[in-house]
C-alpha cells in the first residue's frame, strides 16, 4: 500500500507598512506641567506621551495608561478632570491637546 504525500508550503506575504508618526508639542495653560509632547500615528493613536514639569509619578502613570489609545478615547476619559481648585489639570490638558491637534 502506497501513501502519497504532498508537500504544502504556506507562504505568508507581509505587507510593509511604513509607520508615520506625527510629533506634537502642546503648550499647556493653568497647570504645573508646561508642555506635553506626544506622537500620533496614522490610525490616530497616541504614543510616547511626556510632560515637562508637573507631578512626575502621576504624569508617567497617565502616559502609560494612555499609550496606544485613540485621541478620542483619551479625550472622553480625561476631559474635565480638575486638579484641586484649578479649572484644569494635566490630564485635562492632555485631553485637550490630543483633540485640538487633529
Amino acid at each position: 500500500m502506497s501513501t502519497d504525500y504532498k508537500l504544502v508550503i504556506g507562504v505568508r506575504l507581509l505587507k510593509s507598512v511604513e509607520k508615520i508618526m506625527e510629533q506634537i508639542t502642546y503648550k499647556t495653560t493653568g497647570t504645573c506641567a508646561k508642555v506635553i509632547r506626544f506622537e500620533r500615528d496614522a490610525e490616530n493613536r497616541i504614543h510616547n506621551i511626556s510632560f515637562e514639569g508637573g507631578c512626575n509619578g502621576n504624569l508617567k502613570a497617565i502616559a502609560r495608561l494612555c499609550e496606544g489609545m485613540k485621541a478620542e478615547e483619551i479625550n472622553e476619559k480625561l476631559l474635565g478632570n480638575l486638579c484641586g481648585s484649578k479649572k484644569t489639570s494635566c490630564a485635562d490638558q492632555l485631553a485637550k491637546a490630543v483633540v485640538s491637534t487633529l
